[in-house]
């Protein structure tokens, strides 16, 4: 795991949170019953259900363990409380233009949150990196995959 705080909003937390309740309290212990109803069905070499059901609470298990640790390197910041509104800060939702006049909206979120599709930007992402600290009106320079891009914040705002 990185050295750097595990930044996630309130919303972010429930739905680790949510997800790992399902998987604990509902998903495994149907599965657990599947494979104990396979395992008294005679050979388990043969057994679909047997070994299908091995390899999903393996997997089950795995991501229990992963959300497990994510939660308790979880530190929860609430983006409405942020002091500083006139800077990108975690949880700012920010208006930007590249150099083609292309506007974009994205929030910078934790990066167990992170969805590029919606928008939303991991905090350790290299748009976010560039981005943090910057006010309205800076030029910020991000070397992406497709090459160097420029971009200028024209809004910065906070929820709440």
């Amino acid at each position: 795991m990185s050295a750097s705080p595990n930044y996630i909003t309130p919303a972010g937390y429930s739905a680790l949170k949510a997800e790992y309740d399902a998987l604990f309290a509902e998903e495994r212990p149907k599965l657990v019953e599947t494979i104990a109803w396979a395992a008294g069905n005679g050979d388990r070499s043969e057994n679909g259900d047997y070994i299908y059901g091995r390899k999903r609470l393996r997997e089950i298990d795995r991501r229990l363990g992963w959300l497990s640790r994510r939660m308790k390197a979880a530190k929860v910041i609430d983006p409405a409380n942020q002091p500083d509104r006139a800077r990108v800060f975690f949880g700012a939702t920010v208006l930007i233009a590249d150099e083609d006049d292309n506007q974009r909206t994205l929030t910078i979120v934790g990066d167990d949150e992170a969805d590029a599709g919606s928008g939303k930007v991991g905090w350790n992402a290299p748009l976010a990196r560039a981005l943090r600290g910057a006010g309205i009106g800076d030029l910020r320079r991000v070397v992406l995959p497709g090459g160097e891009r420029e971009y200028e914040i024209l809004e910065i705002s906070y929820p709440g």
